[in-house]
Formats: structure tokens, sequence, C-alpha cells
């Protein structure tokens, strides 16, 4: 299962939604991409300045996050060339129903050139993407 950024971060730290995500990653093998890495970072960061969470809140976060990717539960998928031109057709096919902005396009075409794997996703313009191109969505009832 791929999963974007915004699902990574509701694994490691606490949201209204965090435990129906666990439920639903659980036992499977995770895909993401590189990408990740700085998204899940500015997301915590950004919860930080909101207050939403606190220093040891988003250290913790980082480090489970670390965690994971030392521990092989996630699998960080190269960002290259050939995601980059894949997210720009991904944009152009989704254009104009789906407004799909670039680091969504890197998510979508990383799990798509990965063999197609189901992509987990919280977000709206993430969900429609994968509906109009055919990629396999797991989302929690509601959330499409």
């Amino acid at each position: 299962m791929y999963l974007d950024s915004c699902i990574i971060v509701k694994l490691v730290s606490r949201e209204p939604d965090s435990l129906a995500y666990h439920t639903v990653v659980m036992g499977r093998a995770i895909t993401t991409s590189e990408l990740a890495v700085a998204e899940v970072r500015s997301a915590l960061l950004s919860k930080e300045r909101a207050g939403r969470i606190t220093l040891p809140a988003r250290n913790a976060g980082w480090r489970l996050f670390q965690d994971k990717i030392r521990d092989r539960e996630f699998t960080l998928l190269p960002l290259n060339r050939q995601v980059i031109e894949r997210a720009g057709g991904v944009i152009e096919q989704c254009h104009p129903k789906v407004p799909l902005r670039t680091l969504d396009a890197i998510h979508i075409a990383t799990a798509e050139l990965h063999g197609g794997e189901e992509m987990c996703s919280s977000d709206q313009r993430v969900c429609g993407a994968c509906e109009l191109i055919g990629l396999p969505l797991v989302a929690l009832p509601g959330m499409k």
C-alpha cells in the first residue's frame, strides 16, 4: 500500500482519525516517495507552529517516522526524472476536473510507476485524481 504524506503524519502524530488509519495499514507493506521525508517534517513543524502539537510530540513523531524507515516498515521509493515526467502527465490527465497540486501528483505518479499499488490518502484531490486515472484507492468512508 502506498501512503501519501498526510496519512504518514496521521500515523506518527495524534489526529482524530489516526486510529482508523492505523487499522487500515496494519500488517500491510508500506511504500511512499522519498518526497515524504521533507513533507512529513514540514507537516509536523506546521502542527507545532499552529499549537496542535508540542515540541516533544513533534520530535517523537519525527523519530517514529525515521524509525519506521530504518526498520523497513516504510519503504522509500526514488524521486527521479521518470516520476517527475509522469507527475506532469497526471496533472494534465486530471485537468480540468481535479486541480491537482504538484507534490500530490508526484505521490500519485510514484505509486502508479511502482506497479499501481493501492494509494491511501485522505486528501480529496488525491482521491479524485486516483479515481480519474484508475489507480486503486484506499480511503476511509466519507473521505473521497
